[in-house]
């Protein structure tokens, strides 16, 4: 095993619609957005990662910033190929004297359909990988907030990423019911953009957008230590003249509350379809909340008060299913839930 594992790389990837996540030897090695920057005319990878996100939003006509996946799903074939493979380069040394061989566990979202699981796989593979397993989201999530996936017992998970919620029941190694719903961080951001359009005549683009969001982003009007406001600086939409305008966390819950009251009603549908006995596991258990969108302030508030259960965010929200995918590559043959 020694001389096998010495030529053989096992690396678990979170790739996400927003960030990509990759673990090796137990160790988070790149955490870094997903988009990458290309040439248009040579087609070559000029920067990724955090590089590329910088330049996103500001670039000239030769150089395109592309975020590969959409949705959780990949949308741009070469660019999530060319994406997964910098990332990899990032973490082997460069004086090695040969690549060893990829093994890899990648997350993938829970409503993916066959056609968008196999461009994970083959994206994977075309970036070098040799064996390619697939572990759906929820599963990786409950794995990384430390649930034991095994027990006859149920265990709610919803996992608020980039591009998609993941909500589903686990028990015994398998997913019982799920919904998977395109409401997540983006469709945040979006909102946020709408709402400063709207509301305050000012035109932001994408990375400011993500800033309120993380500044003052919350899910209720009332919270405890609530941030200080904002202040957002751009073009007035009619006169083109720079305005600055401070935005409060009240009114961050105001423009994102119609896509929380989607994500609550998917949860509520989940529960709908949960076994009793199981139902009442996850009454006892609480649901458990992963993914970046965990980050909202006062959304288990918001959450355990609309569905009467308690909710607990994971200890690491964020790297919650790149460690699940990373436990998941420790033991591959013991789980049989991993996809080939």
């Amino acid at each position: 095993m020694g001389l096998f594992s010495f030529f053989t790389q096992e690396l678990a990837i979170d790739l996400g619609t927003a960030n990509t996540i990759i673990i090796y030897n137990n160790k988070i090695v790149v955490d870094e957005p997903s988009i990458v920057a290309i040439d248009k005319e040579t087609k070559k990878l000029v920067a990724i990662g955090e590089k590329a996100r910088q330049m996103h939003g500001k670039t000239h006509e030769h150089i395109k910033t592309v975020r590969p996946l959409q949705d959780g799903v990949i949308a741009d074939f070469h660019a999530a190929e060319m994406m997964i493979r910098g990332f990899i380069k990032m973490i082997s040394p460069k004086n090695r004297l040969f690549t060893p061989a990829l093994r890899m566990v990648v997350s993938i979202p829970s409503g993916s359909t066959e056609v968008e699981v196999r461009a994970v796989r083959d994206s994977s593979e075309h970036a070098g990988a040799r064996d390619v397993y697939l572990i759906y989201e929820p599963m990786a999530a409950a794995l990384g907030i430390g649930l034991d996936v095994e027990a006859p017992e149920g265990n709610m998970v919803v996992d608020i990423g980039g591009g998609t919620t993941e909500i589903a029941v686990i028990s015994l190694a398998g997913i019982v019911c799920n919904k998977s719903i395109r409401i997540a961080g983006d469709e945040f951001t979006a909102d946020i953009q709408e709402y400063m359009r709207n509301q305050h005549n000012i035109r932001i683009g994408e990375r400011t957008a993500e800033e309120i969001k993380i500044n003052v982003g919350a899910a209720l009007p009332d919270i405890d230590n609530p941030p200080p406001d904002f202040l957002v600086k751009g073009p007035h939409q009619m006169t083109a003249l720079p305005v600055e305008v401070p935005v409060s966390y009240q009114e961050i819950a105001h423009c994102l509350e119609k896509s929380i009251n989607r994500i609550e009603a998917a949860v509520l549908q989940v529960l709908e379809e949960t076994p009793p006995e199981l139902y009442a596991d996850v009454y006892n258990n609480g649901i458990y909340l992963a993914g970046g969108g965990a980050l909202l302030r006062g959304l288990d508030k918001r959450l355990s008060n609309k569905h009467n259960m308690p909710v607990k965010v994971a200890n690491d929200p964020l790297h919650a299913v790149a460690r699940g995918a990373g436990i998941a590559l420790k033991n591959i043959d013991k789980f049989s839930f991993l996809r080939r």
